[in-house]
């Protein structure tokens, strides 16, 4: 097995503008990768479209096609992990939720080759339906956990991970947020990319099959190894406890929170930090700083993880705990170095000199005028999008009914809420449209209509249609097919040119299994459809196809 440090940035290393996703990849092919998994999703989507363009993974030939979901990725680099290869899977971070029964349990079988598990979390909710923390599931699943707070630790983790992994025989998770993601700087970078591993196989097979008699065994394991991942994270050279001639204060920063901190102090922070980028929490370095300190402010990024665990067993009226629960940080959306000063501030009021204030007070009117200046601009499917068509001719179909509803889904389509459509009723998540709209049919719900899109119905869109199909339910599924992954980019679509024989092979009724172009040429067309099947005392399915104007537009360019 390969055995990496974190980079040496000496003058030999080649220096290279990377985003966090990107400087991510580029170590774990530099680290001796064999394969990347992964589903689209922001803002991990530039990951796996990194490892698909480097030269030395398509010299090599990695793995770097896109899975059906999550959970499939998940379970594919596991099979590669098994086989002592080096793998990665990465995903954003509601992605996660759909990998949780195989990543949870990848904990159980443990890992053969080093395998990365990359979960990007989506503060401020730029492209997501929440701002769940991936950290939870990280101790949830007992598994180590890296967060780098630079482009420079993302690359160097990738190595470290791979070992990591390979040391403690687990799936090492790595916690990416979209500021980090979709950020450039320089990163130093290694020349020549390591060797693969070879093919080796696990030295204990029993603990991969889970059955409760050996799962009993490997979970006593498990628990039992909670100390060396301790450990491993209090000698972590991405965690370390730098001091301060003023001990009033202490910081606890994790991740890209580090980065707004000693923003804040350009000179050199004056208190005691603690930069946390490995997990479980180094107890130990924790302990120190606690002994040095009156009271500590914590910044995280995401939900406040380690200010919950400290709270219980460290706050004391004596040395008090500051961070998100108790307001001096924000507990919505993203940290900024702003708000990191606002709480330093609060928490130290004569940091803040007149100066100061005054340059605040500057910042604040010139936002003030940016406001009258920038005008917003509200999302909008774009102009020659199919997906504007099938609502134009649904909504106008629906018009015939007087309590009609539609259950919508993810991707682009998902923007038919906002005006002029103003059409569907409920988002969820990924494949929700169907299933939510089987229930409604069950409730006596008529019509009942499901919109998903093409790589959301074979994400998983298919097994709730299976569950319409087996008890004929009277609605009707709307797939609205634009022969990609329109939302995330364009990237490939697992069921394009097979949908219709998907349903039909789940056994949906032919003669309820329409084809239709959307197109405005085909507006009443469409709709008589629709109204027609809507009408229909069964299941239908109705795939409405047009390609995506932006990929349109690429193939043309090449063409």
């Amino acid at each position: 097995m390969n055995e990496n440090k974190p980079t040496d940035h000496s003058a030999s290393k080649v220096m290279k503008l990377l985003l966090g996703d990107e400087a991510l990849a580029l170590g774990a092919i530099n680290a001796g990768l064999s394969g990347a998994y992964a589903y689209p999703g922001t803002p991990s989507t530039e990951i796996l479209e990194f490892v698909q363009a480097d030269p030395t993974a398509r010299e090599r030939g990695l793995h770097s096609h896109w899975s059906s979901n999550e959970k499939t990725a998940v379970e594919e680099a596991l099979g590669m992990s098994f086989c002592g290869k080096r793998s990665m899977v990465s995903m954003k971070h509601v992605g996660l939720n759909v990998a949780a029964d195989a990543f949870v349990n990848s904990a159980m079988t443990g890992a053969n080759g080093g395998m990365l598990v990359i979960s990007a979390d989506d503060p401020s909710m730029h492209s997501s339906q929440n701002e769940q923390d991936s950290r939870f599931y990280a101790r949830f699943a007992m598994t180590p956990c890296l967060e780098p707070s630079s482009q420079q630790e993302a690359y160097d983790m990738a190595a470290y991970g791979f070992g990591l992994s390979e040391r403690l025989r687990i799936p090492v998770m790595v916690r990416l947020v979209t500021r980090l993601s979709h950020s450039r700087a320089q990163v130093a970078t290694e020349n020549i990319a390591a060797p693969e591993n070879d093919l080796t196989y696990p030295a204990n097979p029993r603990q991969w099959v889970l059955m409760p008699g050996n799962s009993r065994v490997r979970y006593r394991e498990l628990i039992a190894d909670q100390a060396k991942m301790e450990e491993e994270s209090a000698n972590s050279p991405f965690n370390r406890l730098t001091g301060g001639e003023n001990s009033s204060l202490g910081i606890i920063a994790s991740g890209i929170a580090y980065n707004y901190v000693m923003e804040c102090f350009p000179e050199g922070c004056p208190f005691p930090v603690l930069k946390i980028s490995q997990y479980p929490l180094p107890k130990r370095l924790i302990s120190e700083l606690f002994a040095k300190i009156d009271r500590v402010l914590i910044a995280e990024e995401g939900q406040p993880v380690i200010e919950e665990m400290l709270r219980g067993l460290l706050d004391t009226p004596s040395r008090p705990i500051l961070g998100k629960l108790d307001g001096y940080l924000p507990r919505t959306g993203e940290l900024t170095p702003d708000s990191v000063m606002e709480a330093l501030v609060k928490a130290m009021p004569s940091l803040k000199t007149d100066i100061e204030e005054k340059v605040d007070n500057a910042i604040a009117s010139m936002r003030e005028e940016l406001k009258e200046l920038v005008v917003a601009r509200p999302p909008a499917l774009c102009q020659g999008c199919g997906h504007r068509d099938v609502y134009a001719a649904l909504n106008a179909a629906l018009e015939n009914y007087s309590n009609p509803k539609v259950f919508g889904d993810i991707g682009c389509y998902t923007l038919g809420w906002l005006s002029p459509f103003n059409a569907i009723d409920t988002c969820l998540d990924m494949g929700a449209s169907i299933t939510m709209a089987k229930g409604a049919a069950d409730a006596g719900q008529h019509p009942s209509v499901a919109i998903i899109g093409d790589s959301t119905f074979t994400h998983s869109g298919m097994t709730g249609l299976l569950d319409a199909i087996n008890e004929d339910t009277p609605m009707t599924v709307i797939i609205s097919d634009n022969l990609t992954t329109g939302m995330t980019g364009g990237q490939d679509s697992q069921g394009t040119g097979k949908l219709e024989q998907i349903c039909l092979g789940l056994g949906a009724d032919p003669s309820h299994v329409n084809t239709i172009d959307s197109l405005p040429k085909t507006f009443e067309e469409m709709k008589a459809l629709f109204l027609k099947e809507f009408d229909h005392k069964g299941l239908s399915v109705i795939v409405a196809r047009r390609e995506c104007i932006q990929t349109a537009r690429r193939h043309a360019k090449k063409g």
